[in-house]
């Protein structure tokens, strides 16, 4: 079994500053994550982070670990963490293939993409149906797509997906959205962009690949079929919590973990940062991400000097 002086699991902007932080302090790290950026990955275009007018999140995620990874005394581990737990001297990781024991743990295990729930979901996932505009929307070119939700993601995927589908029709439940107005503006600018209001999808039909699908006025009850190539679920994320209940770590009542000022949380040794976490007033940006990571990666530096 492999020892460490931190174990960092998740490869999102958080995971890869913690990192970043404690090589820097010398610490041997293993940073271990199953998708290199977690959501940044996933973003078209970043705009807002400092430093750079815009960027892929995809490309800024590849640039965090270049830079992780000149460190030596850092290991980049391209795997699930399945399990954990507390021993008397610290804590034992283990993913699909190996163990790891480690003296303290960063968890900046982001969050889990939303789904609908409808009839079919499942069956045309891959076949139709995407959580990630910017991994699938290039099968897509010059055909019919949709786009569910109303938050900045689901608009990152509507400014993405009009550059490359020949229609795109956004959905959602309610008039208002929660976007940055300058995207709401973008999108509704664009021709090739029809947003339905008001409505819900509540189920989708295809042979073997999605076709059409039904959606649900929620003022008039009114239901018909869209006609459809792809759609593309942006409602939102919840916490990716599992390993974090395993450790012992306490949640708050949205299953986020509770942290500490230093990224701290209940249990002795366990350090958590990023989406995961109940901290920066719930602002879940790049910005606050690397913020938190940074702390982390303090925080359990000084944690492990102290245990020594």
């Amino acid at each position: 079994m492999e020892s460490y002086d931190v174990c960092v699991v998740g490869g999102g902007p958080a995971g890869m500053t913690a990192a970043l932080y404690l090589a820097r302090y010398n610490m041997k790290v293993a940073l271990i994550f199953s998708k290199l950026g977690g959501a940044m990955a996933d973003a078209h275009a970043i705009e807002n982070y400092p430093g750079f007018k815009r960027i892929s999140g995809m490309e800024l995620a590849e640039r965090m670990l270049e830079q992780v990874s000149l460190y030596s005394n850092v290991e980049v581990i391209m795997d699930e963490v399945v399990d954990a737990r507390k021993e008397e001297d610290g804590f034992v990781l283990k993913t699909h293939d190996k163990e790891f024991r480690c003296k303290a743990v960063v968890l900046a295990l982001g969050m889990q993409r939303r789904k609908l729930n409808v009839k079919n979901e499942e069956k045309f996932l891959g076949r139709g149906v995407s959580y990630c505009a910017t991994c699938d929307g290039m099968f897509f070119k010059d055909k019919v797509v949709g786009v569910v939700g109303g938050g900045d993601a689901a608009f990152d995927a509507v400014l993405f997906l009009s550059n490359i589908a020949k229609k795109v029709y956004l959905i959602h439940r309610r008039q208002e959205f929660r976007a940055e107005e300058i995207k709401v503006e973008a999108a509704r600018k664009l021709e090739n962009v029809e947003f339905l209001l008001d409505s819900v999808v509540v189920e989708l039909d295809g042979k073997d690949k999605l076709e059409r699908v039904r959606i649900r006025n929620v003022k008039s009850n009114e239901e018909r079929w869209i006609e459809l190539d792809g759609l593309f679920i942006e409602i939102g994320s919840m916490p990716s919590a599992v390993l974090a209940q395993k450790l012992g770590v306490e949640l708050d009542d949205k299953g986020f973990i509770k942290v500490n000022e230093d990224m701290s949380t209940n249990v002795e040794g366990v350090f958590a940062a990023g989406d995961i976490t109940s901290a920066s007033a719930n602002v879940r940006q790049v910005a606050t991400a690397v913020g938190e990571g940074a702390i982390a990666g303090v925080s359990a530096y000084l944690y492990v000097k102290k245990k020594r």
